[in-house]
């Protein structure tokens, strides 16, 4: 058994957590001041509401049971904390010409090619343009992360130049280029 899933998960003031059986799987929703997040878990890991605090049992000790035991409390913290908190990714991008602007609740990035990327609104993410820094906010972890990750996709850094779409506390190893004779 994992140290990890033996923590319980704090729920604050404000958070409603409901939980359903459903069949094989428990239906967990989560409430609170940023929005709602449901979520659905394996029964191999039982889930107990007490009081203000989110307690999970390991069923049986099967291999697959103790990795799922940490998982799922990781998955319920950041469901906990998304509601309360949320979370953020910020980007910023290298180049001259590369601009982002936020259109509507979508994004319009023009990254060097013959044409504008229009880059959707996607909902429970808001994005914020400053100079040339985005910050991807929301209050599921997994989303923000995807949708952050789609927009480095668009151009990615190049190791030469280092223009391109990047993290803001990522590394670019950059290359030398080719010596002249």
């Amino acid at each position: 058994m994992g140290r990890v899933g033996k923590m319980p998960v704090i729920i604050p003031q404000g958070v409603d957590v409901n939980i359903q059986d459903a069949g094989l799987l428990y239906k967990v929703s989560v409430k609170g001041p940023k929005g709602t997040l449901n979520g659905d878990f394996r029964k191999s890991v039982k889930i107990e509401k007490k009081e203000n605090t989110l307690a999970l049992i390991m069923t049986n000790e099967e291999k697959q049971t103790s990795a799922l035991h940490g998982t799922y409390r990781v998955l319920l913290n950041n469901m906990v904390l998304g509601v309360t908190k949320g979370f953020a990714k910020t980007l910023t991008w290298e180049g001259v010409g590369y601009r982002m602007q936020a259109k509507g609740k979508g994004l319009n990035i023009q990254m060097g090619y013959s044409h504008d990327v229009e880059f959707p609104e996607t909902p429970g993410i808001a994005f914020k343009v400053d100079n040339n820094v985005l910050t991807i906010e929301g209050a599921d972890k997994q989303l923000v992360g995807q949708v952050a990750a789609n927009i480095r996709a668009i151009r990615g850094p190049e190791p030469y130049k280092g223009k391109g779409i990047r993290y803001i506390d990522e590394v670019i190893q950059r290359k030398a280029g080719k010596a002249a004779k």
